[in-house]
């Protein structure tokens, strides 16, 4: 099962057609893309409200199945990502996810807490910390591989579960 996962692509339809150019099983955008919720660049993506999303029809957050595991995504700025990942993390813990996705702080990086996958997929439009644009690549097999792919597609970091 693979699912990519991007966030805060901040009006850029590009990148996200370049990000779901690449086949997977599931897309998720974790917000602020700043499009309207039916944008046709979107297809099939689960998507949610970021700070920065207008349009009132995305939900805030979506908890979903996809190849048997639980996923739970929102922006990050409810739960003050970037002071603290303890509200995720309790929200993740009371919906009983096995994968908690996020964007907000423009940052990637992934992370295994009490059996709970969390992923933050960095930005693909506005990167901070000296990052490149990045989207994820989670491939949930006998072990989860968690891929940070820049927008020409290349790894630019990689963590195996």
């Amino acid at each position: 099962m693979k699912i990519i996962v991007m966030s805060d692509s901040h009006g850029d339809k590009t990148t996200i057609e370049k990000v779901v150019s690449q086949q997977a099983d599931a897309y998720f955008h974790c917000g602020d893309s700043e499009l309207t919720y039916h944008d046709p660049v979107f297809q099939s993506m689960y998507k949610v409200a970021g700070n920065c999303d207008l349009d009132s029809e995305y939900p805030d957050e979506v908890t979903t199945t996809e190849g048997g595991k639980e996923i739970f995504m929102v922006h990050g700025h409810r739960h003050d990502v970037k002071g603290s990942m303890m509200g995720m993390y309790y929200s993740a813990k009371e919906k009983e996810v096995d994968i908690a996705l996020f964007g907000h702080s423009h940052v990637y990086g992934a992370e295994m807490k009490d059996g709970i996958l969390f992923v933050n997929p960095g930005s693909t439009m506005l990167p901070r910390g000296g990052n490149p644009a990045t989207y994820a690549v989670i491939e949930l097999g006998e072990k989860v591989v968690v891929t940070f792919k820049d927008l020409n597609h290349e790894i630019v970091d990689s963590i195996e579960f």
